[in-house]
């Protein structure tokens, strides 16, 4: 089984394409509204493109319009892990994932969204892949 916590660099850039490298593993944020997964409403879970850990349902996925894919929730709570961001002069939370320590987004909470949480898990599309299939409810 891979240790992909121990993957150094110059591999991730054989594996990433550089706009993947940017995001994922150098906390690279993609333009708004461009992104795959912005507005699908495809049912299946979402995983790190980095490492394929699957990190996110369709059924927590929901339209905040703020031009990246959130979610109410992760899959599980050690799919993830959040850091404190203190980069371009703000504070947030950002979202790595557990797997493999890939940025994908950050987390956002009491912004009044009507879902079960009031958290936004603000994920970058880049940072994920759709696999189309039902999910539990």
């Amino acid at each position: 089984m891979t240790d992909f916590k121990l993957i150094a660099d110059e591999e991730w850039k054989k594996r990433l394409t550089p706009e993947e490298f940017y995001v994922l593993r150098q906390a690279g944020t993609e333009p708004p509204h461009v992104g795959e997964y912005t507005n699908t409403t495809t049912e299946g879970v979402y995983s790190c493109r980095a490492c394929g850990a699957e990190l996110f349902r369709s059924t927590e996925k929901f339209e905040s319009h703020c031009g990246w894919p959130s979610f109410f929730s992760p899959l599980a709570g050690d799919k993830i892990v959040e850091h404190t961001d203190t980069s371009h002069g703000m504070v947030r939370t950002e979202v790595r994932c557990a797997n493999c320590n890939s940025h994908l987004g950050h987390v956002f909470e009491g912004e009044g969204y009507d879902t079960p949480t009031d958290l936004r898990y603000c994920i970058n599309s880049i940072c994920l892949n759709l696999e189309e299939k039902p999910v539990e409810k």
